[in-house]
């Protein structure tokens, strides 16, 4: 079972992150970021962010190096935002669940399709 205080710390620094995701952060290689989830260790002391990034592997994979880069400054702004002892090391890992169950709902969405399309065979 997670711990209920680390919970309430990852809520806290999701809504936080998207904030300064996205208004703090100028670098042009940040696209379109969602921060899906922030899952934060019981001892607090690592947070492993989950980000959905809109566009291809190339614009992922720049908006990853950017948002590494700007680690630090993220980092302040959460120590500054949120009242801890010591804020917790800051992990980016890109979710991907998201296409994952768009896959899913393709698959789901050609087997009805090709369903319907035997049925329809077998009327005629």
């Amino acid at each position: 079972m997670m711990n209920i205080r680390a919970t309430r710390v990852g809520e806290q620094m999701k809504k936080e992150l998207s904030d300064i995701i996205g208004r703090k952060l100028k670098d042009p290689r940040i696209g379109f970021v969602t921060v899906t989830d922030v899952r934060v260790t019981g001892d607090l002391q690592q947070a492993k962010v989950y980000i959905s990034i809109l566009g291809d592997d190339k614009q992922r994979e720049e908006t990853l190096k950017a948002l590494e880069k700007a680690k630090g400054f993220i980092r302040s702004e959460i120590g500054q935002r949120i009242r801890l002892r010591k804020t917790p090391d800051i992990l980016f890992e890109i979710d991907e669940t998201i296409e994952y169950g768009s896959r899913i709902e393709q698959l789901i969405r050609q087997l009805s399709d090709s369903k319907e399309a035997d049925e329809n065979a077998d009327k005629q």
